[in-house]
């Protein structure tokens, strides 16, 4: 199929594709921005998505400050541009505390997707299972965006509001995404009936412990594809707080996720089925998370 009609624009710099959303969204469009167009465009085939207006961010590529991969004092920052490829291939720039974030993108549909998909065109098209969702839960991202009011600070926990619906107001334009939490335990595994297809379920996880041996002190369980928006599942994670790694507790872990979410019944899968794949899939990315650590 082809997409419904709309007009095209191409923004120069940030303030001017603020100015073209508030212009178009005043004059009664539905303007939506296109960076990679990795997540839009095949929606907007299947006529999922009508926007009426897209705003081309492409002449935007030529500022460094939305390119780059960067590391700081308070984390990690990537640029609303940066492509999955290009953080794939920064693992020495992100840093051991931030590696899961290159480690991931193995799961991004296939290298031609990954290499023109954006990190923010990911999180603000807000898709349940996409893997930058679930990293920016984990790792308490903090979405920076920008708009007629001025500049914003988006945290994780409050961007993700439902089925493809996030905290991103029509006329805002995100310009970086922040992750502030290290994670060098870190894990992101999923399931989909062919690799690059859409994941039925998948999990990231983190372990928080001190040195390689004793009680972990903490960790995180993010599940997506079992619910309108990625989630947190605390009653995983209250395992974790004080139990000894090892396939015992990642097994406990497993079956609380699956115990704890209530997945849809669909056409890709069952919600029982859905619940099968939590359990396996949060015990594997645990023991992932686990020996990455150990090998730091």
């Amino acid at each position: 199929m082809k997409p419904a009609a709309f007009r095209y624009h191409r923004a120069h710099d940030v303030p001017d594709a603020i100015g073209l959303l508030g212009e178009l969204t005043a004059a009664g469009e539905d303007p939506k921005l296109i960076a990679g167009g990795q997540s839009l465009m095949p929606m907007m085939n299947f006529r999922l998505a009508r926007p009426t207006a897209l705003v081309d961010l492409g002449p935007l590529r030529r500022d460094p400050a939305l390119n780059s991969v960067r590391r700081t004092d308070s984390g990690s920052t990537i640029g609303a541009l940066v492509t999955h490829r290009r953080v794939e291939l920064a693992a020495s720039e992100l840093g051991p505390d931030f590696a899961v974030l290159s480690r991931a993108m193995r799961w991004v549909g296939h290298l031609p997707i990954r290499s023109r998909g954006t990190v923010a065109g990911s999180i603000v098209h807000g898709d349940a299972t996409a893997e930058w969702c679930l990293l920016a839960l984990l790792l308490d991202a903090v979405i920076v965006a920008e708009g007629p009011g001025g500049r914003r600070e988006i945290p994780a926990g409050e961007m993700f509001l439902g089925f493809y619906t996030t905290a991103v107001e029509p006329d805002e334009v995100v310009t970086a995404v922040r992750f502030t939490r290290p994670a060098p335990r870190a894990a992101l595994t999923e399931f989909a009936r062919r690799h690059g297809d859409f994941a039925i379920v998948d999990a990231a996880v983190s372990l928080d412990a001190d040195g390689d041996r004793g009680p972990l002190t903490g960790g995180r369980v993010v599940l997506g594809g079992v619910a309108p928006a990625p989630v947190r599942v605390p009653e995983a994670e209250a395992l974790l707080t004080g139990g000894v790694p090892g396939s015992e507790l990642f097994d406990a872990c497993g079956e609380a996720a699956a115990a704890a979410v209530d997945p849809p019944d669909d056409a890709a899968a069952s919600g029982a089925y859905r619940r099968r794949l939590t359990r396996t899939l949060v015990t594997r990315a645990l023991d992932e998370a686990w020996r990455k650590g150990e090998t730091r």
